[in-house]
């Protein structure tokens, strides 16, 4: 296993001097880099306004949506949660073993002081998307209504 987990933190590393490798000798900068990275549209591949401002509205009726559903989860979870295992009316409640994996971070940082290799490698979280609607300011209010 300590073999295993030295090869990985070879790999990793290794991995994390190539990116920084082509980052720093190239002569792009950071945003268009990021750019390339996450696939976007190129100038001539652009959608309609119209449908970005549908696909805007869809996702944030959706995230609105989601997010009523997380907090009615929440609320309901409190209870649920201090039940013991049984049936309940029309309810069964249980808690069942996920088979959802996450990495020790505590273990993998002792692994790693342990054989000095000096801190673990961490990688940024990618970046979220947020969609809002914007203020529409007096002059293009006048020309959306012109229209």
């Amino acid at each position: 296993m300590i073999k295993s987990l030295i090869r990985q933190a070879g790999r990793l590393v290794s991995a994390a001097f190539d990116v920084a490798s082509n980052v720093l000798a190239s002569d792009a900068p950071a945003e268009a880099i990021a750019a390339e990275q996450a696939g976007l549209y190129e100038a001539d591949e652009m959608p309609a306004i119209e449908d970005i401002e549908a696909a805007a509205g869809q996702y944030s009726k959706a995230a609105e949506q989601a997010r009523a559903g997380d907090r009615g989860k929440r609320a309901a979870k409190k209870v649920l949660d201090r039940l013991p295992a049984g049936r309940y009316g029309a309810w069964l409640v249980s808690r069942v073993t996920s088979n959802r994996q996450t990495a020790d971070l505590d273990e993998i940082r002792a692994t790693y002081k342990r054989l000095g290799l000096g801190p673990v490698p961490m990688k940024s979280a990618a970046p979220s998307l947020k969609v809002e609607r914007a203020a529409v300011e007096a002059e293009s209010a006048a020309e959306l209504v012109a229209a």
